[in-house]
Parts: C-alpha cells; sequence; structure tokens
C-alpha cells in the first residue's frame, strides 16, 4: 500500500529543522558540511546530523540528506566518508546529483535510498527510467515542467517522482547553470551559488551602448504550488518539496502548515504563505503553462516590511510541536500499585510504576484516568485509547500526570534510538593520471551546417551538430559527425527526438553525445559520447559512465587543468578519451523561461537578444523551438581560448564549439587554434587555472 504525499521540509539549521517538524513535515532534508548545493546554509556535522535523526525519528519524520555537488577528484575520498556519516546517522536517504555519489552509496550502505537530485536535469520518462535502471529510488523533477508533463513521468516512471510545490525558482534549468562560476568564481554546481540571476540583467531596448542595466530581468518570482497540491497528488507525485533552506524557521513553518491544510482538503492561510516570503507575488507559470513576463518579480522593501509584520503569526506555528503518533495507554490497577504502559504503532513499548498506593474510590475512576492520559499536548503523541485492567482505585490527578509524562518521556527515548545502517568495506580504486604536453586532436561543434568551413572538415577528427541538422550534413561528412542530442526535451520532444535518432540509424552518422541520462535510454543502439550536460568532473562518474557504454567523455568547463588530469578513463583496459572546450563562449543558462518576456511577446521577437548587466556588458540570448518546447540559452559575452595554450590541456580532443559566430569568423578562429595562435580580441581562460 503506498503512502500519502510526502511533504518535505527544508533545514538548513537546528532551528530550521525544529520547525519544520514541529509544524508537521513528514520528512525533512537537510545538508552534511561540505558536500550540498547549499554550502552557505547552517549545514550539519556528522554529530549532529545523528542528533537530527534522533529527533526526527522519534517523531515519525524521515530524513534526506543532500550530498548533491560536483564533486573533483581529490574529494573522493571525503565523499565516501560524508557516505559512512549518513549511514552511520541512521538517516533515511541520499540526494545526489554525481555518479560518483550513486555509486559510493551503493557500494558503502547499500541499505540507503537514493534520490536523484534536481540537478540531474531529469525532466522526461526516460530519464526517470533510467536513473530507476541505475538504481536511484527516486527522481527529483525538473521545476520547470507542466502538470501534464509531471503527470506523464509519474505515469511512465518506475520509481517515486518528487517535485517541488513552493520556494525560489533558479533562471537556469538546474544542473545548466555556469553564470554564478564564470562570472563570480562561486559555482552553483558546487553548493556556493552568489545569485547572480537576482542582479541587474536587462533587456531593455534602446540602451546606450555601455550603459549599465538596471532592471533584474533574469530574477523569477518564487514559485507556488500549494494551491494545485491536490492535482499534484492525482499525478501520481509522491513527494512534494519546499525549496529554502537558506530561509527562515517560520518560513518553513508557515509552507508546511499550508500544504497540509491543502492535503486534508481544508482551507490554509494564503496571506501568511505570501507574506512570509516572496518576490512581488509568486507564480505558478511552468505548471500552468503560462510561461510570460508575469513570472518575473524582485523582492521589494515592501515584500520584506510583509515579510517582518507576519513573523510572530507563522512563528506561533511551532511554538507547540504537533501531535501525530497515535498511542495506546493501558494501566493495570492492582491493590498496591499501578503499572502504566504505553505502545505506539511501531511496537515500542513503556512501562513505569506509581510509587502512591491507591486509595479505595467513592466513585469510578474510569472518566478522571481517560482525561488524565488524554492530556498529551506538548508531545508529539496523540492518545488514541486508554484501556483499564483491573478496578481502579483513587490516586490524584497529579500522579496519573506524572506517571504519563515518564511513560512518553520514555517512550520518545526508545523511538529516538538511531538504527544505523550497514556500512560495507570499500577500497578506493587507483585511477591512472592523464598525460600532460601533448597536443590534443581538434574537433568542433557548430551551431548549422553552413557554419562549418568546408575547407576545415578533413583536419578535424570530429564534427558535432545538433540532431535537427543532420538532414543538411553532407553523406561524406558523415562518418566524422556526431549529432548532439539536445540538453533539455520538454514538452513532445524526448518522443520526437527517439524517432529521429531511429530513423536516422544507418545513415552514416559516427555516433551520438549524450547531454542528459535519458539520452542513455533513447539512444542506447548509437554509439554514444558524454556530453556538456553530463557535467562529469571526477574520475569515479568518468568510469561510470564508460561502463555505461560512453565512448568518450567532454569534461565540464568548470573542471580545473590538474582535476582534469585525474581523469583517464579504461574500459576494459582500452583507454576511453576524455575532451574539453578550447574555445567556445560558455551557455551560462538554459532558461525555459524567457528573460525577453519582460519586455516583448514572441510575436515582437526575431529568435532571440541581449540582456545589459551592472556591468554594461551585453549578454547573447538564442532562442530555439526544437519539438515546440521554447529553450532559451544565455551566453558568456568573452569566450574561452586556449588555442596557444593547447599541450596544457590534459585530454585527448580539444572542442571547439561555435554559437553565434559567421562562417567566416568560424574560419579564423579554426585557423589560429591549429596554429597555436594567441587569441585576436578579448578571451577567457575560464576556469581551468584555478584549483580543484
Amino acid at each position: 500500500m503506498s503512502r500519502p504525499l510526502e511533504i518535505l521540509a527544508p533545514a538548513g539549521n537546528r532551528e530550521m529543522l525544529g520547525a519544520a517538524v514541529f509544524s508537521g513535515a513528514d520528512a525533512v532534508y537537510l545538508g552534511l558540511t561540505g558536500f550540498n548545493a547549499r554550502r552557505t546554509a547552517g549545514n550539519f556535522t556528522p554529530e549532529e546530523l545523528r542528533e537530527a535523526v534522533a529527533f526526527c525519528h522519534a517523531r515519525g519524520v524521515r530524513v534526506h540528506v543532500t550530498l548533491n555537488t560536483l564533486v573533483y577528484a581529490r574529494e573522493l575520498d571525503g565523499l565516501a566518508d560524508a557516505v559512512r556519516a549518513v549511514a552511520q546517522a541512521g538517516a533515511d536517504a541520499v540526494i545526489s546529483d554525481d555518479l560518483a555519489t550513486a555509486q559510493l552509496v551503493k557500494q558503502i550502505a547499500p541499505t540507503l535510498h537514493l534520490h536523484g537530485s534536481t540537478q540531474m536535469s531529469v525532466h522526461t520518462p526516460a530519464g526517470a527510467q533510467e536513473l530507476a535502471s541505475l538504481g536511484y529510488d527516486r527522481v527529483i523533477l525538473a521545476r520547470e515542467l507542466s502538470l501534464e508533463e509531471i503527470r506523464a513521468v509519474c505515469a511512465a516512471s518506475p520509481i517515486e517522482c518528487e517535485v517541488f510545490i513552493h520556494g525560489a525558482l533558479c533562471m537556469s534549468v538546474s544542473g545548466q547553470c555556469m553564470m554564478s562560476a564564470f562570472l563570480g568564481g562561486r559555482s552553483g554546481n558546487r553548493g556556493a551559488c552568489a545569485g547572480p540571476c537576482r542582479l541587474p540583467f536587462d533587456a531593455s531596448a534602446g540602451l546606450a551602448p555601455g550603459k549599465p542595466g538596471q532592471a533584474c530581468h533574469l530574477s523569477l518570482k518564487d514559485m507556488d504550488h500549494i494551491p494545485h497540491l491536490r492535482e499534484l497528488m492525482d499525478a501520481g507525485v509522491a513527494s512534494v518539496k519546499i525549496e529554502g533552506r537558506l530561509r527562515t524557521p517560520e518560513y518553513a513553518a508557515a509552507s508546511v502548515a499550508a500544504c497540509r491544510a491543502v492535503r486534508a482538503g481544508q482551507p490554509y492561510d494564503e496571506a501568511l504563505v505570501r507574506d512570509i516570503f516572496s518576490r512581488s507575488g509568486f507564480t505558478d507559470g511552468y505548471l500552468t503553462g503560462r510561461n510570460d513576463g508575469k513570472m518575473f518579480g524582485v523582492r521589494t522593501e515592501a515584500d520584506a516590511a510583509a515579510t517582518r509584520a507576519a513573523t510572530p503569526k507563522a512563528r506561533e506555528l511551532f511554538r507547540r510541536e504537533l501531535q501525530r503518533i497515535p498511542v495506546r495507554f493501558t494501566a493495570t490497577c492492582e491493590t498496591e500499585g499501578v503499572k502504566l504502559s504505553v505502545t505506539d504503532e511501531d511496537g515500542h513499548k513503556a512501562v513505569v510504576y506509581s510509587e502512591e498506593v491507591p486509595q479505595p474510590a467513592q466513585k469510578d475512576q474510569t472518566p478522571a484516568i481517560q482525561r488524565a492520559l488524554g492530556k498529551t499536548g506538548g508531545t508529539p503523541f496523540v492518545c488514541e485509547a486508554v484501556d483499564l485492567q483491573g478496578t481502579p482505585g483513587f490516586l490524584p490527578g497529579s500522579v496519573w500526570n506524572e506517571l504519563r509524562r515518564e511513560a512518553l518521556e520514555t517512550l520518545l527515548e526508545k523511538r529516538s534510538v538511531v538504527v544505523p545502517h550497514g556500512v560495507q568495506p570499500y577500497l578506493a580504486p587507483h585511477f591512472a593520471s592523464h598525460p600532460v604536453g601533448a597536443v590534443p586532436t581538434l574537433a568542433a561543434r557548430f551551431a548549422t551546417v553552413a557554419q562549418c568551413p568546408a575547407n576545415f572538415v578533413d583536419r578535424l577528427q570530429w564534427l558535432i551538430f545538433p540532431l535537427s541538422e543532420a538532414d543538411k550534413i553532407p553523406a561524406h561528412w558523415r562518418s566524422k559527425t556526431l549529432l548532439e542530442l539536445p540538453r533539455v526535451m520538454f514538452g513532445k520532444l524526448e518522443a520526437q527526438a527517439t524517432a529521429r535518432l531511429q530513423s536516422l540509424q544507418g545513415a552514416g552518422f559516427a555516433g551520438a553525445v549524450a547531454n542528459n541520462v535519458a539520452h542513455l535510454r533513447i539512444a542506447q543502439n548509437w554509439p554514444l559520447y558524454g556530453g556538456l550536460g553530463l557535467n562529469i568532473t571526477n574520475p569515479l562518474s568518468a568510469a561510470r559512465y564508460t561502463e555505461l557504454g560512453l565512448r568518450g567523455l567532454l569534461l565540464h568547463p568548470e573542471t580545473a587543468l590538474n582535476a582534469m588530469q585525474a581523469i583517464a578513463p579504461l574500459y576494459k583496459e582500452a583507454p576511453i578519451p576524455t575532451a574539453a572546450l578550447c574555445y567556445g563562449h560558455i551557455p551560462l543558462m538554459l532558461t525555459r523561461a524567457c528573460p525577453l518576456r519582460n519586455v516583448r511577446s514572441c510575436a515582437q521577437c526575431s529568435g532571440g537578444g541581449t540582456l545589459r548587466d551592472r556591468k554594461g556588458r551585453d549578454f547573447t540570448v538564442t532562442c530555439s523551438a526544437p519539438g515546440g518546447a521554447w529553450i532559451r540559452t544565455v551566453w558568456n559575452p568573452v569566450p574561452l581560448y586556449m588555442g596557444d595554450r593547447m599541450t596544457e590541456l590534459p585530454v585527448d580532443v580539444a572542442v571547439a564549439a561555435f554559437t553565434t559566430e559567421s562562417p567566416a569568423r568560424t574560419a579564423q578562429i579554426l585557423d589560429a587554434l591549429t596554429a597555436g595562435q594567441p587569441f585576436d580580441s578579448e578571451f577567457t581562460r575560464g576556469l581551468y587555472y584555478t584549483n580543484n
């Protein structure tokens, strides 16, 4: 029998944990210090985690621990220790986005449940099915899905589906954002996002050259799907998650209370939910399919004032804890004393004895005893029944009250006993280092066939084109052409991409580039190579992807050269080639919401535009609609370039990624790369020379 819809609340620190539990959350998610996507939250040490698990389990609340950041080679031993700590604390599940973490969980603590983080960008039926095949117990879906898309994934998924119900919306699809890393050196994929999307990025027309932008056209309002909670239940969702580990205990309590009310079919305090935190209101644009300028908003002083006014009211929601655990009292009354036992539904039992001898009673004591034992307020327990054995004599109400308190305290202690998961011995594998000093072979990714200079085709090891360009690719290019699958496939695009791949089998292409775990399934009959969207940063995840059939791996652009060197995968003792970008405008964001909708409609748009930041720099925004699913990309205006330092790239293949460049400019850059020349204009080395 399936359990009721889970209400999953944030616990960024001990106080928020208490507020979430006391207000009625069914489960909490929290971070272990170091490896989680909110490193600036309070987070928990291993000992604090054990205490948190004891506190939660005593009250029937599950604990999910976030280990959902990208990991580098030097951190793998620490990650293994973190998995051991989670298991020894007796937590219920690990939330993971790196296949290295998933593998460590399965090998070290196989009874821990494994949840696929929203950072994995899973948003389709095939993605959920692939996670199931990889041993995950739950998938946390991308925030950008409509109700019908959620329903389709739930119907096809062999594992539980979790969705966000309330809280902040990242502008980018989670796991596909590099803006904070490349603009500020703080990686959102590593739990250190600086929130640059809340800063001015102005889509207004007619801005004078160099004039700073002022409008915050990347800032989305918070999502609020609480009014739709019962629709999500009907769609098959197993858990609804409240975002917000960096917020207040009052925020957690107000959100939990609202979700509980809607789940029970009761009204809730909508004003309190809005006032405790919003950015000029909320949006349900993704869920309802209304992707327009009304999705955007900023936090105002009026919003902050409303929060200050609402905080005392919200605090009342967790002043006393919710009574939720049914218990049954049995009082055995004998002439020499009373034995009081209390049991819960999980089989725990506590027994206490009175020190006072009952006196002969002048009237029936049953009603008074039932009243005394029913007073369980201030505890997580609710009295379900009182059984009396024997004829009760008279004892003062204070004695019965003390017996009840002692019995419930003992029962709570028994429920608080942590039950660790078994921990298996784990010997970290030895990984070879990639040699440095040779010039990698050159490959190039082109946005269109027209962008590719024909005279360079024979000089490139691989040509990479979007799947949508397949029909235009000349037959004599195809033996070295990889078809790039889209990083996101909303709506009907997954089914269309699957059908397209099937129709192109035997058309002479060398393979396909996987950018999402779903691609491992829909392109399983193709030679597959790992692309940017897989976020590969360490040798353990690289080894896992090669086991899954990938024949080459593009390393994530946030990976420094020293960390790249640690990735040299083998499969059946044969080396698997690794690749890194040597040129390209980095895709800082991949978005479903359109920032340009702040200033114009789709009918008024030519398919892209620019955003002006607070420093007066323009960021190109491109827009495409594969399969009718509109996707936008925000590009770094300064390209990455390594043409004059190719020998410092510890990879087999250097990839030049072309996006909006003209064919003539593309040829110039390829000339510079093949000649090892310096770049002819502003460029960046990205994060390659940081230390990770």
